[in-house]
C-alpha cells in the first residue's frame, strides 16, 4: 500500500455518484409542498411596461401566485446591498424591481404553481404591453462611443512604456490589423435551477447551482435583509459552469423571492433559451501593431480593445495585458475601452479577457513572422522575455522555453514548409499553426476545517466548489498524502455555506488556494496525532518530533528507521476527547509573492485541414505543452486541458451568439443554432506537461490549469488555416463562408488589369 497520492493518476472520488445518478444537481430536490415557479422573458431590448394582465393565469386552479414589479415583496433599497463578490463597479441588476427594461430577456413576472407544467402553461398567458425605446446593441456601430472602464478589484490597468509611433515607423517590417471575436454564452450542460426549502422557523435552505455557495448567502441575506444564521446555501454538485456561476444568477433571486412571500418551498428554473439572457463573454474589437527589426526583433507593440458591457455596469477584462508582459518589447501601447449598450452585463468566462487578447496577439505574431520570411516559432524565441518590462518582476518560474521546445518536438514542427498553401493531402490544403498560452497564478485566502476520528477517519471540508474541475478529488489526495491514510478512509466535503470560509471558484486558483489550506489543516492534525502516537505504550516516538517522522500507510513512523512507528488509529485511542477537529486560515504569502510575476504558460500546436473546393475545416490534431507547476493529478489535469482545448475550437470554428440588432436579442438562443464541438470535430489531442517546479506561487508549487487550454488554440487553429491557404481570417469563427469569400476575393485580385 502506499499513501503517496499526489501526482498520481487516481480517478474521480465524486464519479460514481455522479454516474450512478447519486450526485444530486439544484434542480433535482424533490421535497414535499414544493412549488414550481416559471420566469416570463421581456420581449423588447428597452423601454417600460406599461401593463401585465395576469388574469388568465391565475384564474387557472393551481396558479399560486404572479409575481411583478407591482407586487414584489419589498427588498433592500440600497444598491450595495446587490453588489457579489464578483459584481464590476455600476449598480447591479434587480429583478421585478421597477417597469423599466434594460435588456431583451429580462425576466418581468414570476408565475408559481402547483406544478412545473402547470407555471409554464400559466406563463404563456402572461400578457406584458410595453412601450419600446430606440435600443442600442451594435458594438460596431456605437464603438466611437467607447470611453475608460472604471476600475475592477484585481485587473491591473494596462501599462503602456517607451515611443511605440516612432519606433514602428523606424521598423523594417510593420503590420496594423484590426481582429473581431463575438459574444459568446457558457452554455454548461446543467442549466440555473433554484431550489429553496422553506421551515417553519422562517430559516430557508437553498440549493443553488452556483460556483460560490458563501456569495450567493451573503448576497441573499443583504437583498432580503436576513441574518446569515437563517440562510444555508448548497451546492455540492455543478453541472459545468465555466464563470455562468460566479455570480448569483436571477432565477436564485426569484425563487428566495418567492418562498420567503409565500412561505413555502419553491424552485425556479430557467429554460435553455433563458440561458442566454445574462453574462456572457463580451464581443471585442481589437486593433494590433507591430513593428520589427529585419532580424525579428519586437520594436514596436500597439494593442488597442474596445469590448461590450451594459448601461448599469461596467465590466471590463484583461484582453490586453498580456501584451506588456508575454514578449520583450521597450515600446508597447495598450489600452482597453468599453462601450454601454443595452445587453446585460458580460460576465467572466473561461480564461476572461485572455481568451480574445491572445487570440489577436497570437495571431498578430504569425503574420508578423510571414512579413519577415521568419519561422513562427523563432520568432517568438527571439522575443523571449525572461521579466515583465512592466515592473521589472522575473517570473516566480517560467518553463514556456521548455513548452515551446517539447512541443514543437512531438508535433514534429521542424518537417513544417514554411510557405503557405505548400502542404497538401489529397484534396486539402494541410496548416501548421502555434500559438502561444498565458495564465495568472494566483493564491487566494482561504479556510479548511480537519476533523480525524478514533478510527482513523478523516473528514476535511471548505466551502468550494467542484463545477466538474476535480476539486473533491485533488484535495481528497492532499489530505490523504498529508495524514498518510488511504484514500478511502478520506472524505472531502464542499459546495455548503456553513463550511469553512472560501472564495469562489474561478480563476484556476481553487487548487492552489483550497489545497494550501487544506495542506496546512492537515499539517495541523499531524503535530496532534504525533502528541498522541508519544503517549502509546512503548512507543518509539517518544522523543521524535514533526520533522522527523514520515506519515504513511496509515502510520507514523522515524524518518531514519520506518519500521519503528505507531498506527494512526493506536495514536488516536490515547486521550480522552476521541476526535482531533482543527481549522486553519491560509493565507498567501503577499511580502515574497509580490516580488514575482506568477504565471502558468503553454505552447498550442495545430494542425489543419481545408478542403479545397468547400473551405471546410478539420482539426486533425493538436499539441499541447503545458507548465502549470506541480501537477497534483495527471488524470483531472489533462481533462482541464482538453476541455478548454475543445473550447478553443470552438472558438476557433463555431461559437458565436448572433444578435439581431433589430430586436437586440441573442437569436441562436439553443444548442441546435449555437454552434458547439461535437465528437466529429475533436480528434487526436495530445497533452504534455512540462516539469516545472516553483516555491513562490503556494505552499503545493501548482499552477492552475482551468483557463490554460483554451487560451492560445484558437490562435493556433486561426495561423494553422493561414499556412493552409494564405488566407488570414481576422473574424472569429473561422467559418466556410469567410473562406470561399475571402479566396474569391483573392481570386478576383489575382486576374490580369484589362
Amino acid at each position: 500500500m502506499t499513501t503517496n497520492y499526489i501526482g498520481l493518476p487516481i480517478s474521480r472520488v465524486d464519479g460514481p455518484a455522479k454516474v450512478t445518478g447519486r450526485a444530486k444537481y439544484a434542480g433535482e430536490y424533490n421535497l414535499p409542498n414544493l412549488a414550481y415557479g416559471v420566469v416570463v422573458s421581456s420581449a423588447i431590448a428597452k423601454g417600460r411596461i406599461t401593463k401585465i394582465v395576469t388574469n388568465e393565469a391565475l384564474r387557472l386552479d393551481g396558479v399560486i401566485q404572479i409575481f411583478t414589479h407591482e407586487n414584489a415583496p419589498p427588498t433592500s433599497p440600497l444598491d450595495e446591498s446587490y453588489h457579489d463578490e464578483s459584481a464590476p463597479p455600476g449598480s447591479p441588476f434587480r429583478p421585478l424591481h421597477d417597469d423599466r427594461i434594460m435588456f431583451s430577456g429580462q425576466p418581468v413576472a414570476l408565475v408559481v404553481a402547483e406544478t412545473f407544467e402547470l407555471a409554464r402553461y400559466a406563463a404563456s398567458l402572461v400578457r406584458v404591453e410595453y412601450q419600446a425605446e430606440p435600443h442600442q446593441t451594435d458594438l460596431t456601430a456605437k464603438r466611437g462611443q467607447a470611453r475608460e472602464p472604471k476600475p475592477r478589484e484585481f485587473i491591473e490597468k494596462p501599462k503602456s512604456r517607451g515611443d511605440v509611433a516612432k519606433a514602428l515607423a523606424k521598423s523594417t517590417a510593420q503590420i496594423d490589423v484590426e481582429y473581431t471575436a463575438p459574444a459568446e454564452h457558457h452554455n454548461p450542460m446543467e442549466p440555473f435551477a433554484t431550489t429553496v426549502v422553506w421551515e417553519e422557523t422562517g430559516k430557508i435552505t437553498v440549493y443553488d447551482k452556483t460556483q460560490g455557495a458563501q456569495n450567493n448567502q451573503r448576497y441573499i441575506c443583504k437583498v432580503f435583509e436576513l441574518p446569515e444564521s437563517d440562510v444555508r446555501v448548497l451546492s455540492p454538485f455543478v453541472g459545468g459552469a465555466f464563470g455562468s456561476g460566479l455570480r448569483p444568477q436571477y432565477q436564485s433571486f426569484l425563487a428566495v423571492m418567492a418562498a420567503v412571500g409565500l412561505k413555502r418551498s419553491v424552485r425556479v428554473s430557467l429554460t435553455r433559451q433563458q440561458m442566454f439572457t445574462f453574462g456572457h463573454r463580451p464581443q471585442t474589437i481589437q486593433r494590433i501593431a507591430l513593428g520589427a527589426t529585419a532580424d525579428g526583433t519586437l520594436k514596436s507593440l500597439t494593442h488597442e480593445a474596445v469590448a461590450e458591457t451594459s448601461k448599469f455596469e461596467d465590466y471590463s477584462e484583461p484582453v490586453v495585458n498580456w501584451s506588456g508582459e508575454l514578449y520583450r518589447c521597450k515600446n508597447v501601447k495598450v489600452s482597453h475601452k468599453v462601450v454601454p449598450l443595452d445587453v446585460y452585463t458580460p460576465l467572466d468566462m473561461r480564461a476572461p479577457g485572455a481568451a480574445w487578447g491572445l487570440f489577436a496577439l497570437e495571431s498578430a505574431m504569425d503574420e508578423l513572422a510571414h512579413e519577415l520570411h521568419v519561422d513562427p516559432l523563432e520568432l517568438r524565441l527571439k522575443n523571449y522575455a525572461e521579466k515583465d518590462l512592466n515592473t521589472g518582476r522575473r517570473f516566480s518560474s517560467k518553463a514556456l522555453r521548455e513548452c515551446y521546445q517539447q512541443g514543437a518536438e512531438r508535433f514534429g514542427w521542424s518537417k513544417r514548409v514554411p510557405e503557405p498553401g505548400s502542404m497538401r493531402e489529397g484534396d486539402s490544403f494541410v496548416g501548421w499553426g502555434l500559438a502561444t498560452g498565458v495564465w495568472d497564478s494566483w493564491q487566494m485566502p482561504a479556510s479548511a476545517k480537519a476533523v480525524l476520528t478514533a478510527d482513523g477517519k478523516l473528514t476535511v471540508s471548505s466551502a468550494t466548489a467542484d463545477i466538474g474541475t476535480g476539486t473533491y478529488t485533488i484535495m481528497t489526495q492532499i489530505a490523504a498524502e498529508t495524514l498518510g491514510l488511504p484514500l478511502a478512509d478520506v472524505k472531502f466535503e464542499l459546495g455548503d455555506s456553513a463550511l469553512p470560509a472560501s472564495p469562489v471558484e474561478g480563476g484556476s486558483f481553487t487548487a492552489a488556494s483550497i489545497g494550501s489550506a487544506v495542506k496546512a489543516v492537515c499539517e495541523k492534525v499531524r503535530k496532534k496525532v504525533l502528541n498522541r502516537a508519544r503517549k502509546t505504550k512503548n512507543s518509539p516516538l517518544v522523543d521524535a518530533k514533526v520533522n522527523e517522522v514520515t506519515f504513511a500507510n496509515g502510520r507514523v513512523a522515524l524518518h531514519t528507521d520506518p519500521s519503528r512507528g505507531v498506527s494512526i488509529t493506536d495514536a488516536m485511542k490515547q486521550g480522552k476527547a476521541g476526535n482531533i477537529q482543527e481549522e486553519v486560515a491560509a493565507t498567501p504569502n503577499e511580502s515574497r509573492q509580490s516580488r514575482y510575476i506568477r504565471h502558468s504558460h503553454s505552447a498550442i500546436f495545430a494542425e489543419v485541414k481545408v478542403d479545397e473546393d468547400l473551405g471546410i475545416i478539420e482539426v486533425p490534431r493538436i499539441v499541447a505543452a503545458i507548465a502549470g507547476g506541480r501537477i497534483l493529478n495527471p488524470k483531472t489535469a489533462r481533462s482541464q486541458i482538453i476541455g478548454g482545448i475543445v473550447w478553443g475550437i470552438g472558438m476557433a470554428l463555431e461559437e458565436e451568439s448572433v444578435i439581431d440588432q433589430k430586436f437586440g436579442r441573442f437569436m441562436n438562443h439553443n444548442l441546435a443554432e449555437y454552434h458547439v464541438p461535437v465528437n466529429a470535430d475533436v480528434r487526436d489531442i495530445d497533452v504534455l506537461f512540462v516539469e516545472e517546479r516553483d516555491s513562490v506561487v503556494n505552499p503545493l508549487g501548482v499552477k492552475g490549469l482551468g483557463e490554460l487550454g483554451i487560451v492560445g488554440t484558437a490562435a493556433a487553429i486561426a495561423n494553422a488555416v493561414f499556412h493552409a491557404t494564405g488566407q488570414q481570417i481576422r473574424t472569429l469563427p473561422i467559418t466556410l463562408d469567410k473562406l470561399l469569400i475571402s479566396s474569391a476575393a483573392r481570386r478576383e485580385l489575382q486576374k490580369p488589369a484589362a
